[in-house]
């Protein structure tokens, strides 16, 4: 795991990423990331790959409160910022763009979510004023699709120019993108839903914008396929995804990155499918740790391991997972939010220090 990894898309000097992780620090108003963001990254620019916070290709995509945009100039100006320190530090960062869809409030954006059919998420969604009631989507016109379509290829202009090494599409955890690929969040008759291949138009609209826009070298796509995360239910994903993989795959992404759950196990059946570079992202209620991620590199089944909550305490986690050193934790508390404890404020290793109290794990 901690061997380079080469692909004809990209390079890594390690197979250890840092997956995708929202931390609430932005500015609520402008979407500007804070100007700790550039220090944050930077510190943990020894993953392979670093994948950014999800960002915002519209106003109306934000799920929650100091999540940060890709729309002005001011965000894209901010980003600049944040790569260039990543990239002085030897490292390699990727742009989440993201468009929440229904999981979104009008106390967080002042409007109405939108999302491929009328149908309320089941249970509460954190507002401005905390925890909150969902709400009913209004259903996208095709007209309006299209319009999303082309703000996530501007967003994928402005993250190249701002920097970024390529941009992966947030197609994961009850989202957009997600949204249509499901049956009961996509209940539409016309070419946008019904059957499968119709479920799979904008997404692959979206895909297609984008790597027209700045190539499919600099292009990746993060799915879920049967995650239940914000009310999703896809009985059906085996067939769902098959189908998006053998459409996908003449394009020639960067890469696929693909979110595993213990009672799903999505990567047994996709990987065969792949051809191209498949990032591994397990979910479930501990941090993967470096026995699991060595375990799925030795057995196939991914290329590269995106470590999430571990990034957040550890900034250097690939020299620790060198050294077998102790692995910081961090409170849940600090995951989130304005606060800017238990943002830059964790340390390096040091091995003759005692701050760690924690018991090394392999």
């Amino acid at each position: 795991m901690l061997e380079a990894f080469r692909s004809t898309a990209i390079q890594l000097p390690n197979r250890v990423a840092m997956a995708p992780m929202t931390r609430g620090r932005a500015d609520d108003l402008t979407g500007v990331p804070h100007p700790l963001t550039a220090e944050y990254y930077s510190q943990r620019a020894s993953a392979g790959l670093i994948v950014s916070e999800g960002i915002w290709v519209n106003k109306t995509g934000k799920s929650g409160p100091g999540i940060p945009g890709l729309v002005t100039e001011q965000q894209a100006e901010a980003w600049r910022e944040v790569t260039a320190a990543v990239h002085e530090e030897g490292g390699r960062i990727y742009a989440q763009l993201w468009h929440a869809g229904r999981v979104s409030h009008p106390g967080v954006t002042g409007r109405t979510p939108v999302a491929p059919s009328a149908v309320r998420q089941a249970g509460r969604i954190f507002s401005a004023g905390g925890w909150t009631d969902t709400v009913e989507p209004r259903a996208l016109g095709e007209e309006e699709i299209g319009e999303v379509v082309q703000d996530f290829a501007d967003a994928a202009r402005r993250a190249v120019e701002a920097g970024f090494d390529g941009v992966e599409l947030h197609g994961a955890n009850g989202y957009l993108i997600q949204e249509f690929l499901a049956g009961n969040t996509n209940l539409r008759g016309d070419r946008y839903g019904g059957s499968i291949a119709a479920r799979l138009t904008f997404p692959l609209e979206v895909v297609a914008a984008v790597t027209e826009r700045i190539g499919a070298a600099r292009v990746a796509l993060r799915i879920s396929p049967g995650n239940p995360e914000n009310d999703i239910v896809e009985d059906d994903w085996k067939e769902v995804y098959s189908r998006l993989l053998a459409e996908l795959r003449r394009y020639e992404l960067a890469y696929l990155h693909v979110i595993d759950t213990p009672d799903v196990e999505v990567l047994s059946h996709l990987r065969p499918l792949w051809p191209g570079t498949l990032v591994a992202n397990l979910r479930s209620e501990k941090p993967t740790s470096r026995a699991e991620g060595e375990s799925l590199i030795g057995a196939g089944l991914a290329d590269v391991v995106a470590f999430g909550r571990l990034f957040i305490a550890n900034p250097d986690l690939p020299a620790r997972f060198a050294l077998h050193a102790p692995l910081a934790e961090a409170d849940h508390d600090v995951y989130y939010g304005a606060r800017l404890d238990g943002y830059t404020d964790f340390p390096a290793f040091e091995p003759d220090s005692a701050k760690f109290a924690c018991s090394a794990r392999s």
